[in-house]
């Protein structure tokens, strides 16, 4: 069961039981002239819930952030924080929230511990309190030995991680974080999402948009946008299991021509470039035998054929392809 908004502003979703939404979304409409970025969205967030808006460049991710931010005015719809609307009073919405753009305003020529006194001065942190706070953001993101270095000289993962300790600094109860690890080396990535997983376990509710398909593993709920529209919320493993039957891996002389002619092939739903296999996902399983055969017939050898459980990746193109067919198309 995937998670939707009551009417009474509550939540109710696979961890059972009911639970007052820390975010919730109705209906949530933007556009830019003729363009509509993000479109009649719905959905809300359970409070020290893990939530990912996943899905490719251009897909509203940033927009619908923002929005959430009270940044950017909807053009329809309304989303409440903590209780309070993005729409009536944007201003009060922020003082619940820390939003950490791709951009995020670090100062350069400051150093790491200039900067987190420069955010703690912003949220009226002062004192011991400051310091104490401080120095447990410290703990979490390992900047301790480098408060006096140039923020401009850090490494980019380590640039991430002070701007998101200067997110913390207040102790925000809702966290929105556009796609925060791009571009951050694999070490920084993980580091990253060690420190949003404390934050969950201590309660704070964080909203993550990410292009990266294997990052929605780690999730508790996500969901996967595409031309601002959401085509499917629910658990990761809950995507996975709805997905019909596996993935058949095809691995061949010629990836891009055997992928052409797979699709024209009968029984094929879908066949879909990964580097340089591909992933077919067919009507029934009929074992790999007809599509080696079918790919021997024109000269492309198979180098291997095997058969293995849908990722999120998968689950998301077929879910893409699907829309893109339409309804009728899709039942044919």
């Amino acid at each position: 069961m995937s998670a939707r908004p009551d009417d009474d502003g509550s939540w109710v979703g696979d961890r059972g039981g009911v639970e007052r939404a820390a975010v919730r979304v109705e209906s949530l409409t933007r556009r830019f002239g003729p363009l509509e970025a993000v479109s009649d969205v719905s959905f809300s967030v359970a409070t020290g819930e893990l939530f990912g808006l996943v899905g490719p460049d251009g897909a509203g991710k940033t927009t619908l952030l923002r929005m959430l931010a009270g940044v950017l005015r909807p053009t329809s719809g309304d989303a409440w924080l903590e209780g309070t609307s993005v729409v009536q009073d944007p201003e009060r919405v922020k003082h619940d929230i820390a939003y950490m753009a791709q951009r995020f305003g670090l100062y350069e020529d400051l150093t790491v511990r200039e900067n987190l006194d420069f955010y703690a001065s912003l949220y009226g942190v002062s004192g011991r309190d400051r310091d104490r706070r401080i120095e447990r953001l410290h703990v979490f993101s390992g900047l301790g030995p480098f408060e006096a270095r140039l923020a401009g000289a850090l490494s980019g993962g380590m640039k991430q991680k002070l701007a998101l300790s200067c997110c913390l600094v207040h102790r925000p109860r809702i966290l929105l974080l556009d796609e925060p690890t791009f571009g951050v080396d694999p070490i920084s990535r993980r580091d990253l999402w060690l420190i949003l997983h404390e934050m969950v376990n201590e309660g704070v509710t964080i909203v993550v948009s990410t292009a990266y398909m294997d990052e929605a593993e780690r999730f508790d709920r996500v969901a996967l946008l595409t031309a601002g529209r959401i085509l499917a919320l629910a658990e990761p493993e809950a995507l996975r299991k709805a997905f019909p039957g596996p993935v058949r891996v095809l691995t061949t002389s010629s990836p891009r021509r055997a992928r052409d002619l797979l699709r024209r092939t009968p029984g094929v739903q879908s066949a879909t470039l990964f580097g340089d296999a591909i992933h077919v996902v067919e009507d029934g399983s009929q074992g790999g035998g007809p599509l080696t055969a079918a790919l021997e017939d024109v000269g492309i050898e198979v180098r291997e054929n095997r058969e293995q459980e849908p990722s999120l990746e998968d689950v998301f193109i077929a879910l893409v392809e699907g829309d893109e067919r339409g309804p009728a198309e899709s039942a044919a």
